[in-house]
């Protein structure tokens, strides 16, 4: 049996242990919050920011051995880089892929590229771009 004389008044000889369990939580929590933050905001700044040539497949025309693809590129001046394309067969296979610089000194650069193929490509799709 307890009484009022035996129990020690509340908060008075500092926090309970679920007290400074609950404030390490919130602590740890906080710090890889804001930790996660920086993380997705660093990828955006690479992804926006960080591309420095980028390209868009305006129309291609296809024959039985090659592919020819109307690019339109946009980078900066002093960029120099190249952009991937690849072709495709009606059936999904690959039957052609090709590597394209463009190191003119211009903004945007209009341009008809040709993809040899092994088979006739159905398709002509842009895979990515990179500055050097």
């Amino acid at each position: 049996m307890s009484t009022a004389s035996t129990q020690l008044p509340e908060g008075r000889y500092g926090r309970s242990a679920d007290e400074r369990a609950d404030r390490k939580l919130k602590i740890i929590g906080s710090v890889l919050g804001v930790a996660l933050l920086v993380l997705i905001g660093w990828f955006a700044y690479y992804y926006v920011g960080g591309n420095k040539i980028s390209a868009e497949v305006i129309s291609f025309d296809t024959s039985a051995d090659s592919v020819k693809v109307h690019l339109e590129v946009r980078k900066d001046v002093d960029a120099d880089g190249y952009c991937t394309i690849r072709s495709q067969a009606e059936d999904g296979a690959e039957v052609g892929r090709k590597d394209f610089r463009f190191d003119q000194n211009a903004t945007r650069i209009d341009k008809v590229v040709t993809l040899r193929v092994t088979a006739r490509g159905t398709t002509a799709e842009l895979l990515g771009c990179h500055a050097d």
